[in-house]
């Protein structure tokens, strides 16, 4: 019997440590905590010692681990060469949990050559750090609201940074207006005072009856440009829309001229009914015509104008010559 067991002892401890060398790689699991507070965060380790050169197919998780145990951070992988020649790769994954529970992690393969070796299971211990009010229906924060520091540096840095970048654009501004094109940095704007409408109105006559318009072939255009000028001096002094009405309109609101002033009244009647003739119903108006239309646009100004009486110190300062006011 004695010698039946040393025979099958011989024979065993050979296929024993030819197995040994057959399985070239080992893996071990471990947590660096094996209890854990809701929310908090700890690592999942698998340590694989392998030979060189060697591919193992590793386990790849996406987001959970297994039910209630939640990735946090992508895997990291280091390697460490041991002294006996052979490696150890680290995989190692940030995982958490939201639920009051005891997880079980269980085996992962790891495949090399064909063989498979399988990771050892863990458990972990996932506990609540306070008691929850059940009877409570009202909700709370687990911390309160964080209000951040309001950064006054930084809007002293922005305030500073807009500053400087103005003071550049003055600066470039300057330099080019005084010594690119050679101008004053700021020009002094003169403003000349307005004329009256009586004024301005005669100047435009003055310049239809040079012009002459209608000798040219140019009928409606010297009935448009007449009767702008009377329209527009009509809104200045009368002010009324009359740009906008049509010449019956005009007449009617200038009803109080009939009484005042009625040649002016006639001849601005005569102005505007000719006009829409000739730019309406393509009359040909005669040469007598263009010029009672241009006389009568004199006379209507003349006889309405408004003129603005200035002061004695205007008038003083206006000329060289000082006015004595009489005692």
């Amino acid at each position: 019997m004695r010698k039946f067991l040393l025979l099958s002892l011989f024979i065993l401890l050979p296929l024993l440590f030819i197995n040994l060398l057959a399985q070239k790689i080992t893996v071990n699991a471990r947590l660096d905590s094996t209890v854990l507070k809701i929310g908090d965060q700890t690592q999942l380790v698998f340590e694989v010692s392998q030979q060189p050169n060697m591919k193992v197919i590793m386990p790849l998780f996406s987001d959970t681990i297994v039910g209630g145990l939640e990735m946090v951070e992508p895997v990291k992988t280091d390697t460490v060469k041991s002294p006996d020649g052979h490696i150890q790769v680290n995989q190692r994954y940030v995982v958490t949990a939201f639920e009051d529970s005891l997880l079980y992690i269980p085996s992962f393969p790891f495949i090399s050559d064909g063989d498979t070796v399988w990771s050892k299971s863990l458990s972990l211990k996932v506990v609540q750090p306070f008691q929850i009010d059940t009877t409570s229906a009202s909700l709370a924060d687990i911390k309160p609201v964080f209000e951040p520091k309001f950064d006054w540096m930084g809007l002293l840095k922005l305030v500073l940074l807009i500053l400087v970048i103005i003071a550049l654009l003055v600066v470039a501004f300057i330099f080019i207006r005084r010594y690119i094109q050679n101008k004053p940095v700021f020009e002094k704007q003169i403003t000349e005072p307005a004329l009256p409408a009586h004024l301005i109105a005669l100047n435009e006559l003055d310049r239809i009856k040079s012009e002459k318009a209608w000798q040219q072939g140019r009928s409606k255009e010297y009935h448009t440009e007449l009767t702008d000028v009377v329209r527009i001096y009509i809104e200045r002094v009368f002010e009324l829309n009359s740009m906008e009405m049509t010449s019956e309109e005009i007449l009617e609101h200038l009803q109080m001229l009939r009484s005042e002033h009625k040649s002016a009244y006639i001849g601005l009647k005569q102005i505007l009914q000719l006009a829409d003739l000739v730019k309406f119903a393509k009359w040909n108006a005669t040469p007598d015509d263009n010029e009672l239309s241009l006389m009568n646009a004199y006379l209507f100004v003349n006889q309405t104008k408004v003129e603005v009486v200035k002061p004695l110190e205007a008038l003083k300062n206006q000329v060289n010559i000082p006015i004595q006011e009489e005692a």
